[in-house]
C-alpha cells in the first residue's frame, strides 16, 4: 500500500472521522469527508416570511450552513416556496402531524425534510410515497426521533426513552425507507440528558452508516445549554461521531449557531474566526476584566480575518499566558499594555485599550 493511500492522521486528541455515507443538503455535503455543518431553526411563524428571512440572514452571517423551519400549519406549508427562493442557505422543513405537509415541502423546493415519526399520524403508511417523491426531486430525508415525542410502543417496552429505544426508533424508520430502495437519509436521535445522547449516538454510529446529526434537544438557557452540547458535542466529535450539530439553547437562532461554530473551532474542525483569551481575574485586578472583554469582543465582531486576542487583568503573566495570542492587552493603574505575539508595542490610557487594538488588527491585514 501507498503512503498516499493511508487514510490521514487524526488530529491530536481525535479519534478518525466515521465513515458514513454523504448525503447533499441543497448546496451542502453532509457526511463522508464533508466539513461538519452548522445549524440552527428559526423561531419567528414561518407564516411571516419578511421575518423568518431575516432571522436567516442573520444566522447565515453568523456562520450557519443549514436552516430549518416549522410546518405545523397548512398556512406555513404556503410559505415555504418564498422562503426556498430567497434564503441564502439550504431549508429545512420540520414537519410533524401531517404527513401531506412533506410533499408539499418537497414541491417547495426545501432542500431536505425532517420526519418526527413519534408525532406523524399513520407515518409507516406513508412511507413508500414518501420515498418516491424524495428520490424524484433529489431530497433526502432526516428522521428525527425526539424522547419527548418517543412512539409509545417503544416506551412500554423499555420503560423511558433510553438510548435504546432512541435507536431502535431511528433505525425502524430508517428500515422502512431501505424497504422502498431510499437511503437517502440523516438520523438524529435527541434527549436533553447529554450521557443518553452519548450512548444513542455511539450505538448509531456501530450500527449503520448514515451521517447523524448531534443535538441536545431542550439544551435549557444560553449557558447551561451550551455547556451540555458542548459536553455531548466534545465528546462524540473527539471519536470522529458526528456529521452536522445544532446548540438548541433557549434563545436567538444566530446565538446558537456562534455557540456551534465555537465549539467546532474549540475542536479544530472549523477554521478558527475570532477568539479572545481572557484571565478568570484575582486580586491583583485593577480593571473589569469582564467588561473589558465584551466591549473587545463586541468591537470585534465581524472582523473579517482570523485573529486570537488576549485580554489580561494585569502585567505579572499576561504577555507570557498570551505569548501565542496574535494581539493582546495587560492591564493596571489605569493603562493597557498592548502586545503582539508577546512582544510589548506601547501602553496606553485604559480608555484607548479597545480603540488600540483594533487600529493595531486593521493594521495587521493592510
Amino acid at each position: 500500500m501507498a503512503v498516499s493511500d493511508l487514510p490521514a492522521p487524526a488530529p491530536p486528541g481525535r479519534a478518525p472521522r466515521r465513515r458514513s455515507r454523504q448525503i447533499h443538503v441543497g448546496t451542502v455535503p453532509v457526511g463522508g469527508d464533508a466539513p461538519v455543518s452548522v445549524q440552527t431553526m428559526t423561531t419567528t411563524p414561518t407564516t411571516d416570511t419578511d421575518a423568518t428571512l431575516r432571522q436567516i440572514a442573520e444566522a447565515t452571517a453568523a456562520g450557519c450552513d443549514i436552516i430549518r423551519v416549522a410546518v405545523p400549519s397548512q398556512d406555513d406549508a404556503d410559505a415555504l416556496p418564498v422562503l426556498t427562493a430567497k434564503s441564502p442557505i439550504p431549508v429545512v422543513a420540520d414537519v410533524h402531524f401531517q404527513p401531506r405537509y412533506v410533499f408539499q415541502a418537497i414541491d417547495a423546493g426545501c432542500a431536505a425534510v425532517r420526519v418526527n415519526p413519534g408525532n406523524i399520524r399513520r407515518f409507516d403508511d406513508k412511507v413508500k410515497e414518501i420515498a418516491g417523491a424524495a428520490r424524484a426531486a433529489n431530497v433526502p430525508i432526516r428522521i428525527g426521533v425526539n424522547a419527548g415525542s418517543l412512539d409509545p410502543r417503544l416506551m412500554a417496552k423499555h420503560g423511558a426513552a433510553t438510548a435504546q429505544a432512541l435507536v431502535e426508533s431511528a433505525l425502524w424508520e430508517c428500515s422502512l425507507f431501505e424497504e422502498h430502495g431510499f437511503t437517502d437519509l440523516k438520523i438524529a436521535v435527541k434527549h436533553h440528558d447529554p450521557r443518553t445522547v452519548v450512548d444513542a449516538y455511539r450505538l448509531l454510529a456501530a450500527r449503520c452508516d448514515y451521517p447523524l446529526h448531534l443535538g441536545v434537544t431542550e439544551a435549557g438557557t444560553p449557558l447551561q445549554g451550551s455547556i451540555k452540547s458542548a459536553v455531548a458535542f466534545g465528546i462524540l466529535l473527539s471519536e470522529g461521531i458526528g456529521d452536522t450539530i445544532r446548540v438548541s439553547l433557549s434563545g436567538p437562532p444566530a446565538e446558537q449557531v456562534k455557540a456551534g461554530c465555537h465549539i467546532l473551532q474549540s475542536l479544530g474542525l472549523r477554521p478558527r474566526k475570532l477568539e479572545i483569551v481572557s484571565c478568570p481575574g484575582c486580586g491583583r485586578l485593577q480593571v473589569d476584566i469582564h467588561r473589558l472583554a465584551t466591549r473587545v469582543e463586541a468591537a470585534f465582531d465581524g472582523f473579517p480575518h482570523p485573529l486570537r486576542i488576549a485580554v489580561m487583568g494585569c502585567v505579572v503573566n499576561g504577555p507570557g499566558e498570551s505569548r501565542d495570542a496574535d494581539l493582546g492587552v495587560s492591564c493596571g493603574n489605569g493603562k493597557g499594555q498592548i502586545f503582539r505575539k508577546g512582544e510589548v508595542l506601547r501602553t496606553v490610557p485604559e480608555s484607548r485599550i479597545v480603540e488600540t487594538l483594533l487600529d493595531e488588527a486593521l493594521a495587521m491585514f493592510e
